[in-house]
This record gives C-alpha cells, sequence and structure tokens, in this order.
C-alpha cells in the first residue's frame, strides 16, 4: 500500500465536530418546539422557529469554513471528495430540521402526535452520537459502532413514521390537519435518513482508510 502522507492540522476535525455539535442544538430546538405545539402558544413557536434559523445559518457557516478549508488546503486528512461527502451530509441534517420547525411555525400548527416525540428523540440520540463520534475521525479507531448504531436508530425511526402516517389516515384528523402535520413527520424522518447517509460516509471512509 503507497504512503498516505496525513497532515497534522487538526482543523478539519476540528471542524467536523462542531458540525456535529449544531446537529446537537439543532434537536434540542426540536424538543423545545414540542413542548410549544402541545400548547403553550403561537409566540413561542415563532421564537423557537427564530432561534432554529439561526443554528441553521450557524451550521452553514461551518460547512463553508469546511469546504473553504478543504479549498486551501494542499494534504487533506482524507479524500476531497470525502470531505465534501460529510459535510454536505452534516449540513442536510440541519435544512430538514429546521424545515421541520418552520413548517409548524407557518402552518400556525398548534398541536402535534404525541409520537412525533419518538422521532425527535430518536434524533437528539443520533446527534449526541454523531458529535461523540466526530473527533475520532482523527485515528480512524472504534467507529464501527458508531454507524451500527445509528442504522439501528435510523430503523427505529422508520418504525416510528410508519406508526404516525397510520395514524394521520386513522380518520382521527381532517385532510387540511393530515396534510400539514403530514409535512413535518416526513421532514423529520428526512432528517433521521440523513444521520444514516452521515454515518454511511463515515464509514466509507473508514474502510478506505483502513
Amino acid at each position: 500500500m503507497p504512503l498516505r502522507l496525513r497532515p497534522n492540522d487538526p482543523t478539519f476535525y476540528d471542524l467536523f465536530t462542531e458540525a456535529a455539535n449544531h446537529l446537537v442544538d439543532g434537536s434540542r430546538i426540536l424538543a423545545e418546539l414540542l413542548g410549544s405545539a402541545a400548547g403553550t402558544g403561537l409566540a413561542s413557536s415563532h421564537q423557537i422557529a427564530a432561534q432554529m434559523k439561526d443554528a441553521e445559518h450557524a451550521a452553514d457557516e461551518t460547512t463553508h469554513s469546511i469546504i473553504r478549508r478543504v479549498n486551501s488546503t494542499f494534504v487533506t486528512p482524507f479524500d476531497r471528495e470525502d470531505i465534501y461527502r460529510l459535510a454536505s451530509a452534516l449540513d442536510d441534517v440541519m435544512d430538514f430540521m429546521e424545515e421541520a420547525v418552520d413548517s409548524v411555525h407557518l402552518f400556525k400548527l398548534d398541536h402535534l402526535p404525541e409520537e412525533i416525540a419518538e422521532q425527535i428523540e430518536v434524533l437528539q440520540r443520533a446527534a449526541r452520537l454523531t458529535a461523540d463520534t466526530m473527533p475520532r475521525l482523527r485515528t480512524m479507531k472504534d467507529l464501527a459502532e458508531y454507524w451500527i448504531e445509528i442504522n439501528r436508530l435510523e430503523n427505529t425511526g422508520d418504525a416510528v413514521h410508519r406508526r404516525l402516517i397510520a395514524k394521520l389516515f386513522s380518520g382521527e384528523y381532517d385532510a387540511l390537519t393530515v396534510m400539514k402535520v403530514k409535512t413535518v413527520v416526513d421532514l423529520l424522518e428526512a432528517a433521521i435518513d440523513a444521520f444514516e447517509s452521515v454515518a454511511n460516509t463515515v464509514e466509507q471512509i473508514a474502510v478506505k482508510e483502513s
């Protein structure tokens, strides 16, 4: 195997960790939204939507920092295309979470099915696990448990999503509410799927670098 020159600069690992920590913040804001939609009023929903927008902007800045760094660095810690893919996948998670919060606000939803709490719990667990894993990219050690657990969480998210869709079409809700709430539910499911894309990218990087 040819010798691969690795830079000692920890900046990329720090930036990926920073990006994942934004997702921890985003999932926390989602949990706050659930309390707002449960009945504390649209004013709170507006404030929470503003918080999520700020978190999404901060995540975008970190993504831009990663891109600028890779474009200005001669030797990167792993393949440039993988750096782009990982940065993009992390950014996708935040985008979906922000869209979900914004949809609750724009649709003026003042109540959400209780089962959405299970989706948010999956997102919070995936976010914390991803944030804990990003620093380990530097050594590429002990990463298998990460993508295995994220895959398990994604399967849990799929099951919750199916139950939510079945509930929405059970006749309990009017047609307009079904359309609004399904938009939110689908966006949260997309965020969970995006976490799996992050984990798949990490797995591919680890295989290449092993």
